[in-house]
């Protein structure tokens, strides 16, 4: 009898790495014997290039939301729609192509399937529309004081919730917090951010500009690339500290 994992690992690039999981996935189900027994798949994460309700980053490639489903069908595993976009306005929720994906990953199977979230106008409209979907509130909130996680593991439309990654080694806080709190805290351990970082949250919300402007990828860059150049040139001083936090 296989053991209960003791962790659970979600995976980016749902729709980016398709490719990828469709050779992947039959190799970690036949053979377990390659990977460690104490953890496993808890979901895939990610959303087509172009979301408005996305997470803001330039991706590319990726398959279309019925091979996407009929992967995870195949192996028992939760997608999660990156919905993250933190500057949504209430004209974006009438989005065809975002409401057409929540539909159908409604809609899926047996397996639940959800979507990480940060405008609190989107988790209403969600939970409203589709309550089939678990919602996570997404760590691009930035939760880096404990009493704001703890107002976030409060809020009963959360199934889960990612704070800031420096929360990660507050232990004894985290041991404080009652089971069923336990339960919904999930934890961002490979992030590349700096530790110290001061400009975090700025950085998310610079990366969803171009969603408002309807930019494409290459104007994106080159726009990002030259106000970087300016404030470099405006504050030399700080100009190392710059270049790391507007590429984190």
């Amino acid at each position: 009898m296989e053991k209960p994992a003791a962790a659970y690992y979600h995976l980016p690039g749902l729709f980016e790495f398709y490719e990828l999981y469709r050779r992947f996935l039959p190799l970690y189900r036949e053979h377990r014997e390659y990977f460690y027994d104490w953890c496993a798949i808890g979901s895939i994460y990610g959303a087509p290039a172009g979301c408005i309700w996305g997470g803001g980053r330039i991706s590319y490639g990726g398959a279309a939301a019925r091979e996407v489903l009929a992967l995870l069908r195949e192996y028992g595993i939760s997608g999660r729609l990156t919905f993250s976009n933190s500057l949504l306005r209430a004209e974006h929720l009438a989005d065809p192509q975002c409401n057409a994906l929540c539909e159908q990953f409604a809609k899926a199977g047996s397996v639940p399937n959800g979507v990480i979230v940060h405008s609190d106008l989107l988790a209403d409209y969600l939970q409203q529309r589709w309550p089939e979907l678990y919602l996570v509130s997404s760590t691009t909130k930035v939760l880096t004081d404990f009493a704001q996680l703890r107002q976030e593991l409060a809020k009963p439309q959360f199934r889960y919730v990612v704070p800031d990654f420096r929360l990660n080694p507050a232990l004894e806080q985290l041991r404080t917090l009652p089971p069923e709190q336990k339960a919904k805290v999930e934890f961002l351990c490979n992030e590349c951010c700096w530790f110290g970082c001061t400009e975090r949250k700025r950085c998310y919300a610079v990366s969803y500009t171009h969603l408002r402007a309807h930019e494409t990828d290459s104007y994106l860059v080159c726009r990002l690339l030259l106000e970087k150049k300016k404030k470099q040139n405006s504050e030399p001083t700080r100009q190392a500290k710059i270049t790391y936090d507007v590429s984190c």
